[in-house]
């Protein structure tokens, strides 16, 4: 990747217009030259913010508002499993509509029944644990919808020399979501009487929803093109050695994700009982993410991927034996603030490149859906292993000292996924990002 060849691959631009999307040569501020972003880039990264900044809100506070009608981490388990699972079935099953029909619908129906689940765990009340598994697939449902358009389009309006910036300002953007809505959720669900605190920002998760279903009306229809293969990712792998080591990486990935997307935030309530401490934990640590993703945005450069991510790896994997010494809310906030720094460093060059090996040639290109569904599935594969892993060890037993030789066995993922990526490091290139 480092390195520069001698023959350059077709540019972006290029490959739009040899599938049929018409983009002037001749626009005033040519994003895919220039390394900057447009309007409608700098719209997808709204609507994305808002739809984070919906889940941020409430996200958090639906697994413990389930562990405390039923303090048990079985049923928060499975809830997370069953969105996984959902979630991979819905990338492949509504592929072929983002392929060949109108993929800002799906992005649309995304943020609608992300709306609807909220709906739902309203009108559930405190029976919402006894519904985990069947409310789970509905936010599977959702974000498979969301997060197969948005990834597909974020593909089209991006290139080598401006995905970096993207997904740099996107976790930017993710960071502040991130510290003000968990805050705004602790201190509302604190003074509140009851259960009326989770109510409110249930329904406000459902009215911002519902905001961003709006604000995408402003982003302009995207051609669709070509038949949608439904095995393509099971050919992909057999035929493609690059996408062997990427789907590794990507369940490298997921592996983590899958059980520290909802341990960590249960731990954190647990240790403190208190939702505006959760909150407040998650201002701190995205408040640290956010000035990490802001440095990476200004000066991270593709030949620095390789060793950057092996940086946040190390870190993210090392940093969980602090756990051994004991597991408090002062261990959780180093640990949080920690993979704050060390993240970006992580993510940013694994979904860059991984999005240039999509972007590698025409024809790829023009696979980019199957791409996504590709990319989603070995994601989800991690994280569904991760789960069952973490389900089946504490049936047995969830000592402290159990648990967090699992929690260290588990967090290896990014370790892995850095070990295939080096297979891609070196041979998929990508253009120096331009200074912006």
């Amino acid at each position: 990747m480092q390195q520069k060849t001698k023959k350059r691959l077709p540019s972006f631009l290029q490959i739009q217009e040899s599938i049929g999307l018409k983009v002037s040569r001749h626009e005033p501020s040519q994003q895919k030259q220039s390394g900057r972003l447009d309007n409608q880039a700098k719209l997808l990264l709204l609507v994305n913010a808002v739809f984070i900044a919906a889940g941020a809100l409430s996200g958090t506070f639906v697994n413990v508002y389930l562990w405390k009608v039923k303090s048990q981490f079985a049923p928060i388990a499975w809830f997370t499993f069953s969105a996984h699972l959902a979630g991979a079935l819905t990338f492949w099953l509504a592929g072929w509509y983002v392929k060949q029909l109108n993929k800002m619908n799906v992005l649309r129906a995304g943020m609608a029944v992300s709306a609807l689940f909220y709906l739902l765990v309203l009108l559930a009340g405190p029976q919402a644990v006894t519904y985990a598994v069947p409310l789970g697939l509905v936010q599977g449902m959702a974000s498979g919808f969301f997060w197969l358009s948005f990834n597909v389009v974020y593909f089209e309006i991006t290139n080598a020399d401006n995905r970096d910036l993207f997904n740099s300002w996107a976790g930017l953007l993710a960071s502040i979501g991130g510290m003000l809505a968990p805050w705004i959720s602790g201190m509302l669900i604190t003074r509140l009487p009851g259960n009326s605190g989770y109510s409110l920002i249930f329904g406000i998760s459902l009215a911002l929803f519902v905001v961003g279903v709006f604000i995408s009306f402003f982003l302009k229809k995207r051609q669709s093109e070509g038949t949608y293969s439904w095995s393509f990712s099971l050919r992909c792998l057999r035929e493609e050695p690059k996408w062997r080591w990427a789907a590794g990486a990507l369940a490298g990935q997921g592996l983590r994700e899958g059980v520290f997307g909802f341990v960590i935030g249960l731990l954190v309530y647990i240790s403190t009982r208190s939702e505006m401490t959760l909150g407040n934990y998650w201002l701190t640590t995205s408040a640290v993410g956010l000035v990490s993703y802001f440095l990476i945005a200004k000066w991270f450069a593709p030949r620095y991927r390789k060793w950057g991510m092996l940086t946040g790896s190390v870190i993210m994997w090392g940093i969980l034996f602090v756990f051994f010494w004991q597991v408090s809310f002062t261990t959780l906030l180093i640990f949080g603030i920690a993979v704050s720094i060390a993240y970006p460093l992580f993510s940013v060059p694994m979904l860059s490149t991984i999005f240039d090996l999509i972007g590698t040639n025409e024809e790829s290109a023009r696979n980019r859906v199957e791409y996504v569904v590709l990319r989603e599935f070995a994601l989800d594969v991690g994280r569904l292993v991760g789960i069952l892993v973490f389900l089946l060890v504490t049936s047995l037993s969830v000592s402290p000292l159990t648990l967090n030789w699992l929690i260290l066995c588990i967090g290896i993922g990014p370790l892995i996924a850095w070990v295939c990526m080096t297979k891609l490091f070196r041979n998929v290139p990508a253009t120096k990002k331009t200074d912006t």
